[in-house]
């Protein structure tokens, strides 16, 4: 099987969606694979780095398209790409199909059978497969760092001569991946952890890593493929009470919360943002789905009642290097989980290639979409 690895053409977009040190485990099973010329540049790996690995360098896109028979990239690809690759080529990348039904189409029309990243199934089996968790990994982690830096004032107790400097409070909405990771990151640096999430089992892997969880009471929340479904605005009323003594005491707020296929939910209105101290600051996680603060403005950084609320999207493409090098990984695991050298295995019924495929010989077969067009 031949492999082709574009350049990512989004704006802001750093990651490159295969290594030099990935690539060469996919030549040693059999696999070729062939660079677009610096599609990992920008990611500290230049195309000296692919050759040694044992990859092919390719300046024409057009051309690498008609031959290769898979397609990976980070994100979706333009509709220029879909209409360049072959019909019966494969295509693995982030998609968000729920978002995108005419991108789905023209990969549909096409001919491409297309795999999507961020449907993978949340179970053991693909965990070694999943973007999302190894990307809002990195992305929690720089979440605390961009809030540090906006913040006017040092997160560790310090004890001086000249007097003592209290810790900084962090609170953060969210104890999924990227909220547990902004939790110990929170932590290394001396901060008071404050966490609040609509699934009360979170409670006891916040409290691992040393933050305190707020409890909500009110009835559980149930729980779909690793997300939260669609909460209640009772429910909601009654997690924005819970947290407004905490939110009022805040020196950073990090809000991580999204719904899948939905858009995020607002988690603080304008009004909660005006119970804030001056000088403190939040950072959208979820800005890019529509944002969890009222305020929030994607990739844009704005001060509102005296709060700087930053609205910075694509998070991991700032630790371009490192999100490359597990997304990679990631890559690998599922492109070996779903063929060999010598082809696709296609085992539709199978728990990942049937959450993960999204069309399938000009046909959109992802269960979701069929049940939207029923």
């Amino acid at each position: 099987m031949k492999i082709i690895v574009l350049k990512e053409t989004k704006h802001h977009e750093k990651r490159v969606a295969l290594t030099p040190a990935v690539a060469q485990q996919f030549i040693k099973l059999g696999y070729s694979c062939l660079v677009e010329t610096n599609a990992g540049y920008a990611s500290n790996f230049d195309d000296e780095a692919y050759l040694k690995a044992g990859c092919e360098i390719i300046s024409s896109k057009a051309d690498a398209l008609k031959l290769c028979d898979v397609v990976i990239k980070v994100n979706a690809p333009t509709v220029d790409e879909i209409s360049l690759m072959k019909s019966g080529s494969i295509l693995i990348s982030y998609l968000y199909h729920a978002f995108n039904p005419e991108l789905v189409g023209a990969l549909a029309k096409q001919g491409v059978s297309a795999f999507s990243m961020d449907a993978m199934p949340r179970i053991s089996r693909a965990q070694s497969m999943d973007a999302l968790s190894s990307q809002n990994n990195l992305a929690g982690y720089k979440a605390v760092i961009i809030g540090a830096d906006a913040l006017g004032k040092i997160f560790p107790l310090m004890m001086t001569a000249g007097g003592t400097i209290t810790p900084s409070r962090v609170l953060i909405f969210g104890a999924g991946v990227a909220g547990l990771q902004a939790v110990a990151t929170a932590k290394r640096l001396g901060a008071i952890v404050e966490v609040t999430d609509v699934r009360p089992e979170t409670k006891e892997q916040v409290e691992s890593l040393g933050g305190k969880f707020i409890e909500v009471k009110g009835e559980g929340v149930q729980v779909e493929g690793g997300y939260a479904k669609e909460v209640s605005a009772d429910y909601l009323q009654k997690q924005k009470e819970a947290v407004n003594k905490s939110l009022a005491q805040a020196d950073l707020v990090i809000t991580t919360a999204l719904v899948a296929g939905k858009k995020a939910p607002v988690l603080i209105t304008e009004e909660q943002v005006k119970l804030m101290k001056l000088g403190s600051v939040i950072v959208d996680m979820a800005v890019e789905q529509g944002g969890n603060c009222a305020l929030s403005e994607a990739d844009n950084t704005v001060v509102k009642h005296g709060v700087t609320i930053v609205g910075r999207t694509n998070l991991p493409s700032t630790l371009a290097q490192n999100a490359s090098e597990l997304y990679a990984k990631n890559i690998y695991n599922f492109l070996t989980h779903l063929s060999t050298k010598d082809g696709m295995k296609w085992e539709f019924e199978e728990e990942i290639t049937k959450g993960t495929l999204i069309t399938h010989q000009q046909k959109t077969v992802h269960p979701s979409l069929q049940t939207a067009t029923a």
